[in-house]
């Protein structure tokens, strides 16, 4: 190849490149939307987190936080001893518990704001890094008339007819006073 030929191909990708670079210069940029962060309520599964392969389910109990990792093309579980799960940078201890569901400690995730969620998984021949954002309402006060209604309920019943029964024993007939009088 000729030099002249080989500065005529260098001038004419400089030249591609220029006019291309102008006119996406220009051109606004990709922006991705902001995640929503997803407010998980005791005992009520949501989808915290997902990619292009696998979906993070969690289900916030009383003390932990239960997670379940999904392949998005046929739901199949996905089943890995290699997960990690950090809650605004900070690593946290994950069990696997009951063959496909991993459990966590959920008392960094109660409190104010939204905590950022990241799940490191290896599946299926590789390890990807889903994240979300999260936050966890905190437990309603416990009482004994929510937890225990139906005890509360036996606890009223009783009172009402101890109640009932020392009005009634108190109190005597017209007609037993009347004989108690005549007697006399």
């Amino acid at each position: 190849m000729s030099p002249l030929a080989c500065f005529r191909r260098v001038a004419a990708c400089s030249a591609l490149a220029l006019v291309s670079g102008g006119a996406f210069a220009d051109s606004p940029k990709a922006v991705e939307p902001p995640v929503k962060p997803v407010e998980l309520t005791a005992n009520v599964p949501a989808q915290i987190a997902h990619s292009a392969l696998v979906s993070v389910e969690a289900t916030a109990k009383p003390d932990e936080l239960q997670i379940a990792i999904r392949r998005v093309k046929d739901n199949s579980p996905v089943v890995t001893d290699d997960i990690t799960v950090a809650i605004d940078g900070h690593n946290e201890t994950v069990n696997r518990e009951k063959g496909t569901v991993y459990e966590l400690a959920i008392n960094d995730l109660r409190g104010e704001g939204v905590k950022d969620v990241d799940v490191t998984v290896a599946h299926d021949g590789i390890r990807e890094i889903v994240s979300g954002k999260v936050s966890v309402a905190e437990p309603p006060a416990s009482s004994l008339w929510r937890d225990h209604k139906q005890i509360a309920w036996w606890a009223l019943n009783i009172v009402i007819i101890l109640i009932a029964v020392t009005a009634f024993s108190r109190k005597k007939p017209a007609a037993e006073a009347e004989k108690d009088e005549t007697d006399s």
